[in-house]
């Protein structure tokens, strides 16, 4: 899902720092429409033209606002952005406007920067409005400004090293390629965790106190397709599992639930070839010697580590070793016995948060169960809940899907693993709003049940765009005692805010960032941002990528709001 954010204000400088980061990267890149390239070429000359246009003049002439300047900025004590910023979002929110072009933006950039010449063109292009909007510099130090102007603004970070490596572009024999998708995943486990020391050492420069473990919001995500050298791999786990798995009670839908055995097959003499090759286990044993380094490393420098979520066919996977991860490192202290012995030592809880998408079929129950096996076995839960970003190709992956098409991701056959007649996704965004609507006040009953306790025992990102589920959550919150209002702002307590968060990407619905910022006050950033960040030439798939998968956040006129919204403020800042 989902979506990604962080950005280098235009008109900020950029200090350099050494080279640090937290990987995000998939290393799987669905295939593309085939086009020829003179078609390519012309579209992207075209689209390169409008960006070059839209920058020159929005920087030279009035840009007209949409609608009336009734949804401008409003007038308080945050500071003005740039202009330059502003006509960088307008010119940006107008190209995502464009759902065609957003389709092509995958084929149209490997084109262009395929052509000698072009190539420089399109990347200087690029970094002056995708990236700089979207993300939030090359390396994990460059981000320290804009870590810095968010706390200041009361809002935390969500850090993910957002790089992705075409398979198809690797050179060479597939034992070649096969060790240079080993080098980069070694690479990528180094910057996972240099990305986790420069969160904690950001929040140790701005903790209460030395020993505080509380009020820390900056995190880190990461993605576990990026950190295996073929995401194949996953996808032939998830089948094994979904095959041998045992049945859960009540049942649970595709992609189902893990079992505390899940992982046995790592350390088993046998296993089956039919679905796991022997490589395949050498590296999910490396996978999961690399997550217990990392979590180690988190849990030691104080540092929470959110889980992204997988299109369905690697979620079975991605369960299993969520599953085995949060009983190690969001185990819950154990009372002192009567003998006097002190409780285990606590930093930081919960340490892992899963992500629960709410488009798929499984999520209400699976949530409740997830809840009661955490209770059951004595760790803390860490949830974030989002929508989900891949709902379009779910359903033309699913194997009684009649598309096996799908525009801007090609063909999408044989992809899905669910054995449901069903797709394991809900057809209609209706029935998603609603399964995430109820998943919210699930969740905040059981932070209301949980505020009393030392150590929190669940914990929640809400993960959302939606200005109705922001308001329902806020409004939850103040029912159930979490929040009281004070002259029309909701007092967060300590305890609440190191079980509730929110979360937008970066640059994408500052208004709704803004809003609940000046709705809520507590002693720690309420809302954080989700800030990827890489090389430009690593990130570009990414990019374009994401354009695609957000279309959930950024369609039924999202981008057109958005544009609407930075054309109201450029018109108000020139007009005076």
């Amino acid at each position: 899902m989902s979506l990604r954010l962080a950005c280098r204000r235009l008109g900020h400088p950029r200090t350099t720092w050494p080279h640090a980061s937290t990987p995000a990267r998939t290393l799987v890149t669905l295939p593309r429409p085939v086009v020829s390239s003179p078609r390519l070429f012309r579209a992207g000359l075209v689209a390169a033209g409008v960006l070059t246009t839209s920058l020159v003049l929005g920087s030279v002439w009035p840009l007209h606002a949409d609608a009336p300047v009734a949804e401008a900025e409003k007038a308080s004590e945050r500071p003005q952005k740039p202009l330059s910023s502003l006509v960088r979002s307008y010119v940006v929110y107008s190209m995502c406007s464009v759902p065609a072009l957003v389709d092509w933006a995958p084929a149209i950039l490997k084109t262009l920067t395929a052509i000698p010449g072009f190539k420089q063109i399109t990347e200087a292009i690029v970094r002056a409005t995708f990236f700089n909007h979207f993300v939030g510099g090359d390396t994990a130090e460059d981000c320290i400004p804009l870590l810095e102007q968010l706390r200041a603004e009361g809002k935390g970070c969500l850090f993910a090293y957002s790089v992705e490596v075409d398979e198809a572009e690797a050179a060479g024999s597939s034992k070649e390629r096969a060790t240079a998708a080993k080098e980069t995943v070694r690479q990528i486990f180094e910057e996972t965790l240099h990305c986790i020391d420069v969160a904690a050492n950001f929040e140790d420069i701005h903790a209460s106190s030395a020993d505080s473990v509380k009020g820390r919001k900056t995190w880190v995500a990461i993605k576990l397709t990026a950190m295996v050298p073929c995401p194949e791999t996953l996808h032939n786990f998830s089948k094994y599992l979904v095959a041998t798995r045992p049945t859960s009670s009540p049942a649970i839908l595709f992609p189902g639930q893990p079992h505390p055995s899940d992982l046995d097959v790592l350390t088993l003499s046998r296993a089956s070839k039919e679905a796991l090759s022997q490589e395949d286990v050498a590296d999910l044993a490396q996978l999961c010697d690399d997550l217990r380094a990392i979590c180690t490393k988190a849990k030691e420098r104080g540092v929470k580590i959110i889980m992204d979520a997988e299109y369905s066919w690697y979620q079975p996977a991605v369960d299993a070793f969520l599953l085995s991860l949060q009983r190690e490192f969001n185990a819950l202290p154990r009372r002192s016995s009567w003998f006097g012995k002190p409780p285990t030592q606590v930093t930081i809880q919960p340490v892992i948060y899963q992500t629960y998408q709410a488009y798929l079929r499984r999520t209400p129950e699976y949530l409740k169960q997830s809840i009661a096996v955490a209770r059951a076995e004595g760790y803390a839960l860490g949830a974030k809940l989002v929508r989900g970003a891949y709902h379009p190709h779910e359903l033309a992956a699913h194997a009684s899907s009649a598309a096996s098409s799908l525009e801007g991701f090609g063909d999408a056959s044989g992809l899905g693993i669910s054995p449901d007649p069903e797709p394991p996704v809900w057809i209609t965004k209706a029935e998603t709003d609603v399964c995430y609507d109820a998943c919210a006040a699930l969740l905040l009953d059981e932070v209301r049940k949980d505020v009393k306790r030392e150590v929190p025992s669940v914990a929640v990102l809400f993960g959302t765009h939606n200005w109705k589920s922001v308001d329902g959550i806020l409004e939850g919150m103040a029912r159930r005692g979490l929040a009281r209002r004070e002259g029309g702002v909701l007092e967060v307590t300590e305890e609440v805010a190191e079980r509730v968060a929110m979360g937008q990407l970066y640059g994408m619905s500052d208004a709704l960032s803004d809003s609940i910022v000046e709705r809520t006050h507590c002693s720690s950033p309420f809302l954080l941002k989700y800030i990827p960040y890489g090389a430009l030439s690593e990130v570009m798939p990414y990019l374009s990528r994401r354009a695609i998968e957000n279309k959930s956040v950024l369609g039924n006129g999202a981008a057109a709001e958005e544009r609407k919204r930075a054309g109201e403020l450029i018109w108000k800042r020139l007009s005076g």
